[in-house]
């Protein structure tokens, strides 16, 4: 199975200090076609004001990345996690049993741009957790670098389901593959730039789905201008 998600179709809500897109049914956005995919539940773009933000609210048994594409977003979470995270940074908290936490923009000049990401966990009630990290983004251009991993691999995040989010920078032309398992799920997202895929070209806040389907993944960059991708590797 292969499904297209064009960005123009996402869920959109704006405020006087939001502009989100909802890849999935969230919030106010409900379409019982787009649910999640598998445990991928929550894929937001998010433009947020300056000084303006998301003040404390509760969060139990989710794992929830942020990964800052321009500006930074200041973190704080009733387990003691706290922090800035900057353009080209990912923050992982785990809600477990129950966390409360906010999220505002750390400038009072500039808008902070972000995908905020929800992953069902692999088990329930576990003890909340926050980290954070920067990568090198020399290690994926041209290239997969792991940002999210259950064990922390290569440096990444260590995360509490089967789930690897890989990322890469390409260039016009310049491509990547990855081998797709039948028993497995893949969302592929494009990021900024575009990107063909299987004779398609996708555009910033396009994405598509795999689910059994067995070969080899290749997307190559396209357009001119730089292009960045995310890759979830998923359980069925």
């Amino acid at each position: 199975m292969q499904i297209f998600r064009p960005a123009a179709e996402r869920g959109i809500v704006r405020t006087d200090w939001l502009d989100s897109r909802h890849s999935f049914s969230f919030g106010r956005y409900y379409d019982p076609q787009w649910m999640g995919f598998g445990p991928l539940r929550v894929i937001n773009e998010d433009r947020v004001a300056p000084g303006a933000g998301f003040p404390p609210h509760g969060h139990a048994n989710m794992e929830i990345l942020s990964y800052v594409l321009e500006g930074a977003l200041a973190h704080r979470d009733n387990s003691g996690g706290e922090g800035v995270v900057h353009a080209g940074e990912w923050q992982w908290m785990s809600a477990g049993h129950g966390i409360e936490h906010s999220e505002y923009n750390a400038s009072k000049e500039a808008p902070v741009h972000f995908l905020q990401i929800w992953i069902q966990p692999d088990r329930v009630n576990a003890a909340p957790a926050h980290a954070q990290r920067s990568f090198d983004p020399a290690a994926r251009r041209g290239r997969w670098a792991t940002f999210a991993s259950p064990d922390g691999a290569d440096g990444s995040l260590a995360i509490r389901q089967q789930v690897w989010v890989h990322g890469a920078r390409l260039s016009d032309g310049e491509e990547v593959t990855h081998a797709l398992k039948p028993l497995r799920r893949y969302w592929l997202q494009v990021v900024q730039g575009q990107a063909v895929i299987g004779g398609h070209t996708l555009s910033a806040g396009d994405a598509v789905g795999y689910a059994e389907e067995a070969g080899e993944l290749r997307v190559a960059g396209s357009g001119g201008a730089a292009t960045e991708i995310l890759l979830f590797d998923l359980p069925l």
